[in-house]
C-alpha cells in the first residue's frame, strides 16, 4: 500500500501548445521531447483506510490541490477502491517555472499511486494516465527521445519512446533566470491562445511538419536540423502568446540576453540552439563536446550556479 517512484522532467523539442479536449488533455498537435537526468520528482503514495481525504505534501509542506485529488480519484476508479492516501512529493526542479516540474510530478504520481493501489499498468497505460494530470507528463514515463501521439480520445493519446537508450551525446544547459512560479499558468496560456490567436491554425499545421523533421534528425543524427527545428518551434509557440488577446509573454530581459548570446556563439561556428517553455528560463541544446566552452561563455552573463547541465535521462521507475 506504499510505493515511491521517481520521474524526470522532459523538454519538448517540438512543442505542444493547446488542447483539443480540456478534460482529457488531448493535444491539438503531436510533440517530441527529450527526458533529462538533472531534474526529477520523487513521490511516495501510501493508502490508509483511516484517512477521510487525501493528504498532499509538496517539498515538506501540506497543500490543498484539487488537481491532485482529482487525479487520485482516477487511480481509485481504476483500482476499484475508495481508500484515501498520503502523498509526499519532493521536486528536484523549480516548481511551475517553465522547467517541466508538472511533467515529472504527474509521471511520478501515476506510477507510485497505481503501484501502491496494487495495479500493474503497462507503460503505455501509465502514459495515458499521467496525461490526465499534465499533458507533458505523458512523455516523462519514458526516457530519452519521446513522441506524444496526439490521438483523438483517451485511448489513442499517449507517448512512446523514439530512442530511449540513446548514445547521441546531446545535452541541454538550463539557464535558470527565474525559479519562481510563473504568473500565467501553461493551462491558462494555452486556452487564451487557442481561443484568440489568429495564427493558431498555422501553428497546428507547421507543428506536424516539425515533428516529422525532428524524428528524421534523431534517426540521422543531424544535430543542425534538430536544433533549427527545435528553436523555431519554441519561437512560434511564444509568438502565439504575443498574438493572443490579451497578449502575454513569458520572456524576461535576461531571456532575450541568453538567446542573443546563443545566436552569437552560433555565428562563431559553435553549434548550439535554444528552446523555451512556459516560463523565462532558456534551455540550450548542444553536443557534449561543446558544453564546457558554452558554459564559460554563458558565465560572462549569468551566475555559474544558474547554469545546469542535463543529459538524456531515464523513464519513470519505482525506487
Amino acid at each position: 500500500m506504499k510505493k515511491t517512484a521517481r520521474a524526470h522532467t522532459n523538454i519538448a523539442l517540438v512543442k505542444y501548445w493547446g488542447k483539443a479536449d480540456e478534460e482529457l488533455i488531448i493535444p491539438m498537435n503531436g510533440s517530441v521531447s527529450l527526458t533529462l537526468d538533472h531534474f526529477y520528482t520523487d513521490t511516495t503514495v501510501e493508502f490508509d483506510p483511516a484517512l477521510t481525504e487525501d493528504i498532499f505534501c509538496l517539498d515538506g509542506k501540506q497543500k490543498h490541490d484539487p488537481k491532485v485529488a482529482k487525479f487520485m480519484n482516477l487511480v481509485r476508479n481504476l483500482a476499484k477502491k475508495e481508500t484515501f492516501a498520503r502523498i509526499d512529493s519532493i521536486n528536484h526542479v523549480p516548481t511551475a517555472a517553465g522547467l517541466a516540474s508538472s511533467a515529472s510530478a504527474y509521471a511520478a504520481l501515476a506510477l507510485s499511486a497505481t503501484s501502491a493501489a496494487g495495479l500493474n499498468l503497462t507503460r503505455k497505460d501509465l502514459s495515458r494516465l499521467a496525461r490526465r494530470g499534465s499533458g507533458s507528463a505523458t512523455r516523462s514515463i519514458f526516457g530519452g527521445f519521446v513522441e506524444w501521439h496526439k490521438g483523438t480520445d483517451d485511448l489513442t493519446s499517449f507517448a512512446e519512446p523514439i530512442e530511449e537508450e540513446t548514445d547521441w551525446e546531446i545535452c541541454m544547459i538550463a539557464i535558470v533566470i527565474n525559479g519562481h512560479e510563473k504568473k500565467i499558468s501553461s493551462r491558462h496560456g494555452m486556452q487564451q491562445v487557442v481561443k484568440t490567436s489568429p495564427y493558431y491554425h498555422e501553428w497546428v499545421k507547421t507543428a506536424e511538419e516539425d515533428l516529422k523533421l525532428v524524428k528524421q534528425a534523431i534517426k540521422n543524427r543531424d544535430f543542425s536540423l534538430l536544433g533549427e527545428v527545435s528553436e523555431a518551434s519554441a519561437m512560434k509557440m511564444h509568438a502565439l502568446n504575443m498574438s493572443a488577446k490579451p497578449h502575454f509573454s513569458y520572456f524576461m530581459p535576461e531571456s532575450i540576453l541568453a538567446m542573443q548570446k546563443i545566436e552569437e556563439l552560433r555565428s562563431q561556428n559553435i553549434p548550439c540552439y535554444y528552446t523555451m517553455d512556459a516560463g523565462p528560463n532558456v534551455k540550450v541544446i548542444c553536443e557534449k563536446q561543446n558544453v564546457a566552452f558554452i558554459i564559460d561563455e554563458l558565465s560572462k552573463l549569468f551566475a555559474k550556479e544558474n547554469l545546469l547541465v542535463a543529459n538524456p535521462g531515464p523513464g519513470a521507475r519505482l525506487i
